[in-house]
């Protein structure tokens, strides 16, 4: 098996589509039913799922976005509507979540060091911003 695609519930999916459509340059597509999805890219599917209720506990799968300037990605990402998960920066990563509150970490491309514990370093030491690379 493979993975064919990644579906995250929503309770707007036109909304959601949208963020993430800006934020992985991958236009929306297509809107069948209580889908709507992203443009297919390197054999892999983004679709969002209109679901009843909301979000009400931490992803037990998240995505890692990677970049050569993860700073300047997370203020697109605020731009966009999504927020930094600030809570999370002990672990070392820079965790943000989109309009919805699903959460997802932006990474430096390359290899990301971790510690004996599974943290990273690539947050400066404050925790306000992630560094660029």
């Amino acid at each position: 098996m493979d993975i064919n695609c990644v579906i995250v519930d929503s309770a707007d999916p036109d909304r959601l589509a949208a963020f993430w459509s800006e934020l992985l340059d991958r236009p929306v597509v297509s809107r069948i039913g209580p889908y709507v999805w992203l443009e297919r890219r390197n054999g892999l599917g983004v679709g969002f799922q209109r679901t009843d209720g909301s979000k009400t506990a931490k992803n037990r799968l998240h995505l890692d976005l990677d970049s050569d300037d993860p700073a300047a990605e997370q203020a697109r990402v605020e731009r966009l509507g999504g927020r930094r998960l600030t809570e999370y920066d002990p672990g070392g990563f820079l965790v943000m979540a989109d309009p919805e509150g699903n959460e997802f970490c932006i990474i430096p491309k390359g290899s990301v060091e971790l510690d004996d514990e599974g943290r990273a370093h690539y947050l400066p030491a404050d925790g306000e911003a992630a560094v660029s690379t």
